[in-house]
């Protein structure tokens, strides 16, 4: 045999022996699991990140798949991509919470100022004759939005945002029937006159 075809023979089993001893990149691996379950543990992630999070979590399904067939590279590169897409999940969470906040602060102080609006349409509707109304139901209703006003401003505080604006928007609609009520109820009344 001549030297130069040992010397590639020598070579070639050189290269498989190193590629035979590589090592799992379990520094990486470590990461990204610990950055996915970062996420997974972040309600805000959870709530409004949840396509990062499911790219994070799949990431990491393949990373494992690679890391058990011995394609360390690939794991490593899945890793990453876990960590990016993990970090991702906790950004859109906090952009996502503050903007739910933003919206649920928004509908609840609507709800009260539409409060305000509507007790004053019933104290100027108290004084009008013959309207026709049922104030003691009207008052019932008034009373149930207060209270939904109420329970939105404690859910606002608690951070229970989808609760707060749902019952802002109950409370609006309350609110819009009254207001309704009173307006139908005038416009009967100025049309007798």
């Amino acid at each position: 045999m001549s030297k130069s075809r040992i010397n590639i023979i020598l070579f070639v089993l050189l290269a498989l022996s190193l590629v035979g001893c590589a090592k799992p990149p379990t520094a990486e691996m470590d990461n990204a699991i610990a950055a996915v379950t970062r996420a997974e543990n972040d309600p805000d992630a959870i709530a409004y990140g949840s396509s990062s999070l499911a790219r994070a979590r799949e990431a990491l399904s393949n990373m494992q798949a690679e890391a058990g067939a011995k394609r360390y590279d690939g794991a490593k590169t899945y890793a990453q991509e876990a960590i990016n897409a993990a970090d991702r999940a906790i950004a859109d969470g906090k952009t996502g919470a503050q903007r739910a906040r933003d919206e649920a602060a928004t509908l609840v102080n609507g709800a009260r100022t539409a409060l305000t609006e509507t007790e004053k349409n019933i104290t100027a509707a108290k004084g009008v004759k013959n309207l026709g109304l049922d104030f003691d139901g009207i008052s019932q209703d008034f009373n149930s939005a207060k209270n939904l006003v109420d329970q939105a401003q404690g859910s606002l505080s608690t951070g229970n945002y989808p609760d707060c604006v749902s019952k802002s928007q109950s409370a609006r609609s309350i609110l819009g029937n009254i207001d309704t009520k009173i307006s139908q109820a005038s416009i009967a009344t100025s049309r007798k006159k």
